[in-house]
């Protein structure tokens, strides 16, 4: 199968943007889908999270786009906020090979009202979640009478979170005469009643993920109810990644697990179900951007997170699902870097250990919790500190804010000194405020600089989180 995206029939200037990102083989979901999709078929595509799957559907819906109608041409469902923002990021930047191709984005936690202007200005693609979209729908704020493209992403993730009935809502107003992409990294029977009802003979394609077990590490630890919680600030003690995400099967293990890490003076936040959008961005851009250590998280609430470079995953609860299992550990060791998976199991949960050996068809590695010491290292370092620390910027896309904006205003030589590029980390812009990533020994000069100085020229409020 020729892997090169020369070989597919895509205009010169979409090729020459694809050389210009740095996509230059496609991926196997990419090589499996994009013929199919280009076609006009429709496709039901199984791949996990991390295979390239955005720009297989988004270079299909961008194939079929007229720029030159404002109006509703393709909508892409996604599960989660966070996904549906990465979703949209990734296609705008396939789309620059097109003059003026507007994207947007309707998820909760954000008023309506921008919305609707925003959709009244003439959008080409929606990216959002079925609740939001059947709001704007209901409404009638969103017209989908000229869609040519439904996509559902994570279409397994958005069935476990209970959506089947709003994709039914959203699909029947979509015009029948459709091309619909499905895109899932597992296959519940949901899927195939989603196919039957809603697709048209669709392609089924499924790309085996090469396994990459070999990059991830994986250790086994025997726990009890006691000392499950110090064993986790043992494991990062000893090992001292820069990022780790760590599952809890609950809500209250969550809190009860960043509690006790505070206390033990590691930087920790938790992520889950309840949480305010607000609270939801602000933990999440401090995660990403590597100004904390720690992610303590639900399964659910993980659910499309897609964080680079993350150095080790702690099971503190070991999952009854093996499947979940895999999908938890498969967040470390991304694009050829190596991992660490460290899983926490007493006895009752043996059980399910074994399950995990059954279905990874591979016997697991126990190892001791004695063997866990500080290193030298370790004690000459201190304790464990994220790199970055954040600073929040009142001001976001509502003010048109742009990451060029506050890069330019931290690099100037107005109001202090002129930071370089290395020194600032990762820049995002949400609808009220910004998140920049400094290293942490400039934090307090640099939040100083951004309240005396100005960015796009005005005057703006920074603290640091």
């Amino acid at each position: 199968m020729t892997t090169s995206f020369a070989s597919l029939n895509l205009s010169p200037a979409v090729l020459a943007n694809l050389q210009q990102l740095g996509y230059l083989e496609m991926t196997p979901i990419q090589a499996a889908a994009l013929p199919t999709a280009l076609a006009g078929k429709d496709l039901i595509a199984q791949a996990k999270t991390g295979s390239g799957k955005t720009a297989a559907f988004a270079l299909a819906l961008l194939d079929r786009l007229n720029p030159r109608r404002f109006a509703v041409q393709a909508l892409v469902l996604c599960p989660t906020r966070e996904l549906a923002d990465q979703v949209t990021t990734e296609i705008r930047r396939l789309a620059r090979a097109e003059e003026n191709i507007k994207v947007v984005t309707l998820c909760g936690g954000i008023a309506l009202r921008g919305q609707r202007a925003s959709l009244e200005h003439g959008a080409h693609i929606v990216v959002g979640t079925p609740g939001r979209v059947m709001d704007h729908l209901q409404r009638e704020y969103l017209n989908l009478e000229a869609l040519n493209t439904l996509v559902l992403d994570e279409a397994d993730r958005m069935l476990d979170m209970g959506f089947f009935d709003d994709i039914a809502t959203v699909t029947k107003q979509c015009p029948k005469e459709r091309q619909t992409l499905l895109f899932s990294a597992t296959y519940p029977e949901g899927i195939e009643k989603l196919a039957k009802q809603f697709m048209l003979e669709p392609v089924q394609i499924k790309v085996e993920s090469k396994p990459t077990e070999s990059l991830i590490e994986q250790r086994f630890y025997e726990v009890t109810r006691h000392n499950r919680l110090a064993t986790v600030a043992q494991l990062l003690n000893h090992f001292r990644p820069i990022s780790t995400l760590a599952f809890c099967n609950t809500k209250q293990q969550c809190k009860d697990l960043v509690v006790y890490l505070q206390e033990q003076g590691f930087n920790a936040l938790a992520l889950y179900g309840e949480l305010e959008q607000r609270e939801r961005d602000q933990v999440l851009a401090q995660f990403a951007n590597r100004s904390c250590s720690v992610l303590v998280a639900t399964d659910v609430a993980s659910r499309g997170l897609d964080i680079s470079q993350l150095e080790a995953v702690i099971n503190v609860d070991i999952t009854p699902d093996p499947e979940v299992h895999v999908h938890r550990i498969g967040r470390t060791g991304r694009a050829g870097e190596s991992g660490l998976a460290l899983s926490l199991a007493s006895m009752n949960e043996m059980g399910f250990v074994g399950k995990i050996e059954q279905y990874q068809n591979q016997p697991s590695v126990w190892a001791k919790i004695e063997e866990l010491t500080p290193t030298e290292d370790a004690e000459k370092l201190g304790p464990l500190l994220p790199p970055m620390v954040t600073l929040q910027i009142l001001g976001g896309r509502k003010e048109k804010v742009r990451p060029g904006d506050v890069l330019g205003a931290l690099t100037s030589l107005e109001g202090g000194p002129a930071y370089t590029r290395e020194q600032i980390g990762k820049i995002q812009v949400t609808e009220f405020c910004t998140f920049v990533a400094v290293e942490r020994s400039l934090a307090q000069a640099a939040c100083a600089k951004l309240n005396a100085g100005k960015v796009k020229g005005k005057s703006v409020k920074v603290r640091i989180l």
